[in-house]
Parts: C-alpha cells; sequence; structure tokens
C-alpha cells in the first residue's frame, strides 16, 4: 500500500512539473515569447544618417528593440531587432553577454540586428575602423535593453505554434544603381569617373537601367498560442529606409510604422502579453524606395513611410491567415568571426587625403564631400588589425536565416536564398556589427558611392568569402 502510494505521488509530481503558469505539459514542446525594449535617446544625442551629424531636438516615435526567444525544449534561441542605422560589434558583445549571464542563452545563439532607420541616435561609437572598443553611455544602454528585452520575451515563454511564409510586395522597391548615358555620370569626391550613380536625377533622360535586382519578398516567422492568439511576426524586407522625417527628428522610420500597423491589425493584440512585430531589413544595400524613371512626388513628412508600412504590414497580416502552423521546430545556430581584411588604403590613396584635407572644402560647389572622404580614408588607414566580422546561421525547423554584418546588396540575400540547403531561408543584414556596404566584385568594377573608401569598409572579395561561410554554416546545421 505505501509502495502503491509513492507510486502515485511521484507520477502526480512528474506531471506537475512538466506544466507551466498556463496550466499545459511544456515538456519538449515549442515555446515562444515576445517582448519590446524602448531605446530611445536624449535629445541632443547625434542623429548620423547623413553626411553630417547633427543634434535630436525632437521624438516623433520611441525607438524599440523588439525581442522574440523561442524554445524547442532543448534550445533557446533570440531574435533582437534594433530601431537602429547600425550598431559597433562591441555592443552586440554586451548585450549577448548580459543575455547569457541573466538566463543563460549562449551569445552564439542570439540574432541582433539593426534596422538602419536614418533617424535614430548613434550606437557605432567613434572607432568604426576597430573591432573593439569602450562603449559609450548610450551604447552601453542599448546593450542593457536589448539585455533586458530578451530577459522580459523569455519570462513570457508559453506553448506556441510556429509557420513561415513570404508574400512579394515589389511596389516599394527599386534599385538605386543605375547606368547612364556617357559623360553624364558626375566625378566622384576622388577626382574620378564612375560607370554607375547612386540615386542619380529621378527622371532624367540620362538613365540607361539599374545594375542590380531588388529581392521583392518579405520573409515572415509567425509564432502564435495554440488557441490562435498571436504572439509574435519576426520578418524581413529588403528597403534600406523610407526617410522623410522632420528636422531634428528621432523615428524608427516605416519599420516602426510597419510594426504599429500590424499589431492593430491583430485581434487581441494588447494584453499582458501583447503582440509584438519586429523588422529586420533584408538585403538593402542598393535598394531604396525612390521610382527613379518618374520625377519624384512632394510628400509631406512622414506621408511616404506610412504609406509603405501600412501597405506592407497588410500584406504581410493577409499572408498570415494562409499560413500553415506546426507544434515542433528543431533549433540551432552557428557564428563565426571571419578574418576578412579592412579596404586598403596605398600610397596613391593616402596622397590624395592628405591633399585634400589640406586644401579643405570647395565654396564653389554645393556639397563638396572631398573633405568628408579624405578624412575616412586616414581614419580607415589606422584600422585594427582584425576585423571579427560576425556571420550567423539560425535554424528553426526547415528555415535557416544567415546574417550579414553589413549594407549587403540585395543580389547576396538573393544568391542565399537560392543555395541554401533549408526549404525556406532568407538574409538579415546589419547584425552584430556595422561594417559599411557590402558591394559584390561585379559592383567594385563598375564603381559608385557604395564602393567608395569610407562607405565601403571592407576587401572587394568580403561579399563572396561571407556568402561562402554562410553557406557552409547552413549545410553544417542542416545535417
Amino acid at each position: 500500500m505505501l509502495r502503491t502510494t509513492l507510486t502515485i505521488f511521484l507520477g502526480l509530481l512528474g506531471l506537475w512539473l512538466c506544466h507551466d503558469v498556463y496550466g499545459q505539459t511544456n515538456e519538449l514542446k515549442f515555446q515562444a515569447g515576445a517582448s519590446t525594449s524602448n531605446i530611445t535617446p536624449d535629445l541632443g544625442i547625434e542623429i548620423v544618417g547623413g553626411f553630417v551629424p547633427y543634434p535630436a531636438t525632437h521624438v516623433h516615435d520611441e525607438l524599440h528593440a523588439r525581442c522574440l526567444v523561442l524554445n524547442d525544449g532543448k534550445t533557446k534561441l533570440a531574435l533582437v531587432v534594433c530601431d537602429l542605422l547600425g550598431m559597433h560589434r562591441s555592443v552586440s558583445v554586451e548585450a549577448r553577454r548580459l543575455i547569457q549571464e541573466s538566463i543563460g542563452i549562449s551569445p552564439e545563439h542570439v540574432l541582433i540586428s539593426c534596422t538602419h532607420t536614418h533617424s535614430a541616435g548613434t550606437a557605432l561609437g567613434e572607432r568604426r575602423y576597430s573591432s573593439d572598443q569602450e562603449l559609450s553611455d548610450y551604447q552601453r544602454f542599448v546593450a542593457r535593453r536589448i539585455a533586458d528585452g530578451v530577459r522580459r520575451a523569455n519570462n513570457l515563454l508559453r506553448p506556441a505554434e510556429i509557420a513561415f511564409g513570404t508574400v512579394d510586395v515589389p511596389e516599394h522597391l527599386f534599385n538605386r544603381r543605375w547606368l547612364m548615358k556617357e559623360g553624364t555620370v558626375p566625378v566622384n569626391p576622388f577626382g574620378k569617373i564612375d560607370k554607375v550613380k547612386m540615386n542619380p536625377p529621378s527622371g532624367s533622360s540620362d538613365l540607361v537601367e539599374p545594375v542590380g535586382p531588388i529581392d521583392p519578398s518579405v520573409s515572415m516567422i509567425a509564432v502564435r498560442e495554440p488557441s490562435g492568439r498571436m504572439i509574435s511576426v519576426y520578418s524581413a524586407y529588403s528597403l534600406h529606409y523610407v526617410g522623410g522625417v522632420g528636422d531634428g527628428h528621432l523615428s524608427a522610420d516605416y519599420f516602426g510604422m510597419y510594426c504599429d500597423a500590424l499589431k492593430r491589425l491583430q485581434r487581441n493584440g494588447e494584453g499582458d502579453s501583447p503582440f509584438v512585430a519586429m523588422m529586420a531589413n533584408g538585403t538593402s544595400g542598393d535598394i531604396n524606395n525612390i521610382n527613379f524613371r518618374q520625377p519624384r512626388p512632394r510628400k509631406l513628412q512622414y506621408e511616404q513611410m506610412r504609406t509603405v508600412a501600412e501597405d506592407v504590414a497588410e500584406k504581410v497580416n493577409r499572408q498570415i491567415a494562409e499560413l500553415k502552423w506546426s507544434n515542433q521546430a528543431e533549433l540551432a545556430a552557428s557564428y563565426r568571426e571571419l578574418p576578412i581584411e579592412w579596404r586598403k588604403v596605398d600610397e596613391s590613396l593616402m596622397a590624395w587625403a592628405q591633399t585634400t584635407e589640406a586644401k579643405g572644402a570647395d565654396v564653389n560647389k554645393k556639397a563638396d564631400t572631398a573633405p568628408i572622404y579624405a578624412a575616412r580614408v586616414k581614419r580607415l588607414s589606422m584600422a585594427s588589425p582584425e576585423t571579427k566580422a560576425p556571420v550567423q546561421v539560425l535554424r528553426i525547423g526547415n528555415i535557416g536565416i544567415g546574417s550579414s554584418p553589413c549594407e549587403t546588396f540585395a543580389e547576396t540575400g538573393l544568391e542565399f536564398k537560392k543555395r541554401s540547403p533549408f526549404k525556406n531561408s532568407f538574409m538579415v543584414e546589419l547584425a552584430h556589427g556595422y561594417y559599411g556596404y557590402l558591394p559584390t566584385p561585379r559592383h567594385f568594377e563598375l564603381g559608385g558611392y557604395e564602393t567608395w573608401p569610407g562607405t565601403n569598409y571592407l576587401e572587394p572579395t568580403a561579399s563572396d568569402k561571407i556568402l561562402a561561410a554562410l553557406l557552409e554554416m547552413s549545410r553544417n546545421l542542416q545535417q
């Protein structure tokens, strides 16, 4: 009798231990939790979206780190998207250290990326061409708020179902690198003539054709409670940013507006565990929202970004209704720091920088950027010995997410999707660091803004090396 009673007690205890606070069995069952952290800086911080930083004087909409934690019963992954132009590698290192310290998720299992809004405070620091740096007060604040957000998402883990989907929204995407009629490409800051022009005059008769593709797909990973109530949608779209903000305004751009719009479309999106929408930047280093074939119409402040955000959110929400859900998804991750070299500064380029800096700006030119690039070239020549360029692949069931720390061209993202061993794949840029633009070797031959030393930080074959590493890591995770 005593043995029977003890057996029953142990059995009941085991059942109780396998139940979470929602009263549902969670042993080896898929779980998800999502949260947001406010990362809006103090007014006065420098906004770094243009050539020359300027102080923030107003907050139009708050900036956030949006966080999603997934748990398959054995492994946890965390995905974070920050409303920042970019962040230095050291910010990601510190945030992931804090996450591991507080809730035990390995740094290799945390993906932190930035949206590339051009109207946010800077988390880049003073030493962009250095792999490590001492963090500023705002950078430490961002790292802590990321860690807090992931911790809160982890607190909200509950049984979940997961689905993957895509929807094409090509109407907002335009490749911004154009071939022009011979003799119409202006001299660049280095005194040379490129074969292509970035952001050419809209509607100009000198336009020939864009030199690269767009990636029209919004990729989405959706998670919901078994009851059907949505928890989060992690999405990625290859659109650089939209812009059109007020002077000195802090804003999350269309990325934040999309998240708000998608939340409004959810039934029971509020509550103690509110729905969290997330929009990562795909591979948009050569893509923006300007239709160069037509003259640019005048828009009110925030009008165009709201148009884009609400349209994309509506199409994503419509696609969510068509998704096929599963209560299982095996999780894994792979992280590397590649020994890619910084962009070389040869003797002739250094001589140009010194001469240009000594002359100063040309008062006859409305926007003489040569002195700005001269200063960038000199700083690039003093880069740290190693780049420690971070790349990462997350496996979420049959989904593979590859990351790049650069403003990556659309064709690299398309190539990853094509060659990845996963059934469903996409890339996220500006992850774990900011290493400038990532043109392909073909684009280095064409020249243009994204290939100039100072906007491009890495060697000309960097895109090939990053893509090769991501594909190898994906194959290893798929085995």
